[in-house]
């Protein structure tokens, strides 16, 4: 449980980014920040797997099936226009 309170905030705060960078730099720091506080034990390696499988994430997330960026505007509304 206390795995998933973590994640939903650093979900939340990569559907409104505006750009493919802002994803990708909320998705390793969310990423190495979780990692770092789940691997208690070893928080540097927990850090650098969760900073990549972030950068991962902060990638490919926010994309539809043909490839363009999904954007949310200030009302919390949703479109679709190629990725920058």
């Amino acid at each position: 449980m206390r795995k998933f309170l973590l994640i939903v905030p650093f979900a939340v705060l990569l559907a409104g980014c505006e750009d493919l960078s802002q994803q990708q730099l909320v998705g390793t720091t969310g990423g190495a920040a979780i990692g770092a506080v789940i691997t208690p034990n070893n928080p540097l390696q927990g850090a650098l797997i969760g900073g990549a499988i972030g950068l991962t994430a902060g990638t490919y997330l926010g994309r539809d099936s043909s490839g363009r960026c999904v954007y949310q505007r200030p009302d919390g509304s949703r479109y679709l226009a190629h990725c920058p």
